[in-house]
């Protein structure tokens, strides 16, 4: 069994201490424009230990990417996306057994525009944010959460090896920060690509992208996700024609 790290839903932790040193390779970060992820504030965040092993080590039940700018920047990756487009708020994975939003600190959604396959999330500079994650299945599942490139535990590069935050069946779960020990994150916030988290450990190549890849349970059947889905596209709104007498 893998010991991992549960937070009112888990992960595994590697103490990230406030790595606030200036970045060692400065040059490009400076000439980029648009955001870039900072690490914010300290905020309260507890965790502990449970048992978890994955159904397949290596290989996610599901894999989502949210490229993120703020408008200026949303606009040129699609090609003229504005909140005139009708965003979505959510994204839906594993055939819509599990949901993805990221949320500012009041705790609204921010828009998503989809384009050629890929998702966009806007921001703005100075903005604080969440992952906000909900398994609406009956098992448990793993999530695995980088920013920049950088897993959200360790702050090392992200890989499907990492570890990370459990849900439990039918619970949803935020991610508020890189994770700095059990009790504590310093908090997501957009910023300037120079001043990001990434660049301050010397490496800004991946910043503008969320990434979360969602691992199954041994045990637990690698298709539950394709019979929820089937379950709620049987799904009636008006099952009934008429009321029946008393």
């Amino acid at each position: 069994m893998h010991r991992i790290i549960l937070s009112v839903a888990a992960a595994l932790v590697a103490a990230l201490v406030g790595c606030t040193s200036p970045m060692s390779a400065a040059g490009r970060a400076h000439e980029r424009i648009g955001l870039g992820t900072t690490w914010g504030e300290t905020r309260r965040s507890e965790v502990r230990l449970v048992d978890f092993e994955r159904d397949e080590p290596g290989q996610p039940q599901d894999v989502a990417s949210l490229y993120y700018d703020d408008a200026a920047g949303v606009r040129a990756l699609t090609g003229g996306a504005s909140v005139l487009d009708r965003p979505d708020e959510a994204v839906a994975l594993a055939g819509g057994a599990l949901w993805l939003r990221v949320l500012d600190g009041g705790g609204d959604p921010l828009p998503i525009f989809s384009r050629a396959g890929r998702r966009h999330v806007e921001g703005r500079h100075g903005q604080r944010y969440t992952i906000d994650i909900a398994n609406r299945s009956g098992d448990r599942v793993e999530v695995v959460a980088t920013v920049d490139g950088l897993d959200v535990m360790t702050g090392r590069p992200g890989t499907f090896d990492n570890r990370g935050y459990i849900l439990g069946p039918w619970s949803s779960f935020r991610i508020d920060g890189f994770r700095m020990n059990m009790e504590q994150v310093a908090a997501f916030r957009f910023g300037s690509v120079a001043d990001s988290y990434a660049a301050h450990t010397g490496d800004a190549s991946n910043v503008g992208v969320i990434g979360v890849a969602f691992f199954a349970e041994r045990g637990v059947r690698r298709d539950m996700f394709d019979h929820e889905a089937e379950r709620r596209r049987g799904a009636r709104a008006f099952p009934g024609a008429f009321a029946d007498p008393p």
